[in-house]
């Protein structure tokens, strides 16, 4: 099979390295050329537009930052649609709304091509070490012939069902990874307000049954959300929105994670450093 990879941001780098060195012919385009330079030890070859990395591809993987950008790699003037061959497969690795992958996807089978979701979960670290949380929506059959590729950089990866549902898996996991760091941080502020050291407090919950992903991540970061703020608040706050449509549109009312989350955002937005 012939990859194409599309998005090498932190996650997206050493996932399309992880396809790379198991022996996969990869194709490799990026917007600035600059970032293809950490391949130059590879022998992924570099195309000159996305339309030219789908005709030398069977599989086109997409890891960008947001909606707006899936669609403009796959439909713009030289997007992916326009090279990709009949019976080629496009998997979105970006977490987007449900809806989007939807309209992708019958966008696609115009031009004879399947679309499915699988975004990911675990961040650069994890992709590096074949780790990552792989959540597809989609056809079966599609799925299980990406699966070959998807587990070169995940485990494990989990056909959730029908197109949509990894997205929808993904926005769950990110709301609840926001509640968890509003809890997380607040608990470890109210045990600073009691003369408990954070740093050792962090340390015993970790430890115990209060121990999570969030609570590492806000240990790490000195305690507080701030430095989290920086760099993860805009995408959580995407994510968080995206959540509150999907359920809005369904009917349903969370009544914990939503507004826990929600108050992490608050908070994180409260810390984000101001640009002058």
């Amino acid at each position: 099979m012939r990859v194409g990879f599309i998005g090498l941001g932190s996650q997206g780098a050493p996932m399309a390295r992880r396809i790379i060195d198991a022996g996969y012919d990869t194709t490799l385009w990026a917007h600035r050329p600059a970032t293809l330079v950490r391949f130059d030890d590879t022998p992924a070859r570099r195309a000159a537009s996305p339309a030219d990395l789908a005709a030398a591809s069977d599989l086109v993987c997409i890891c960008v930052v947001d909606d707006a950008d899936v669609e403009e790699v796959l439909t713009g003037e030289r997007g992916v649609l326009t090279g990709l061959r009949k019976g080629g497969v496009i998997a979105v690795h970006s977490t987007v709304h449900p809806d989007t992958c939807s309209r992708l996807a019958d966008r696609a089978r115009t031009h004879g091509v399947a679309l499915i979701d699988a975004p990911v979960s675990g961040g650069g670290p994890a992709a590096a070490e074949g780790r990552l949380v792989v959540m597809a929506g989609g056809e079966p059959g599609t799925v299980a012939y990406c699966r070959p590729v998807f587990a070169t950089y995940g485990n494990p990866v989990v056909h959730l069902g029908p197109l949509g549902t990894g997205q929808l898996a993904k926005l769950l996991n990110n709301v609840l990874f926001t509640a968890n760091l509003a809890t997380a941080a607040d608990t470890l502020a109210l045990g600073r307000e009691l003369a408990i050291d954070p740093t050792a407090l962090a340390q015993v919950l970790a430890k115990g049954s209060a121990g999570s992903f969030a609570l590492d991540r806000v240990a790490s970061a000195g305690g507080t959300l701030e430095r989290i703020a920086a760099h993860a608040e805009p995408l959580l706050r995407k994510d968080v929105r995206l959540v509150g449509d999907v359920a809005a549109a369904a009917g349903a009312e969370p009544d914990i994670v939503v507004p826990a989350a929600g108050a992490a955002l608050a908070l994180m937005n409260r810390q984000r450093p101001t640009v002058s």
